[in-house]
């Protein structure tokens, strides 16, 4: 029978999984009764990508294909926010030079 959790380094039991704060937002992780908590990486890390992009202003010079304009976003910020090639976006005008983009 395989437990879920995982040892906890400070006392040795077994951490229980758990859904866990980390930088504001709710992420998955394991807390152990002793208090010590570990986070899941992979969330963690995509936290930290977040925050750090939220921090940040990108200058993006507009493309065209064919008759169409197009808007290339660079990579850091595809990562931190999971978009990925064919995947669909939202746009919406917020007013004469204001745009709203978000992920569908």
């Amino acid at each position: 029978m395989k437990k879920e959790g995982m040892k906890c380094v400070s006392c040795g039991k077994t951490a229980k999984k758990a859904k866990l704060r980390f930088q504001g937002a709710e992420i998955d992780g394991w807390k152990c009764s002793c208090g010590e908590e570990y986070f899941h990486p992979e969330q963690a890390e995509r936290i930290l990508l977040l925050n750090k992009i939220l921090t940040k202003e990108y200058k993006i010079k507009l493309g065209q294909i064919r008759s169409n304009l197009i808007i290339r976003i660079p990579t850091e910020l595809a990562d931190a926010l999971g978009l990925h090639k064919g995947e669909n976006v939202l746009i919406k005008a917020e007013g004469l030079k204001k745009l709203h983009i978000e992920a569908a």
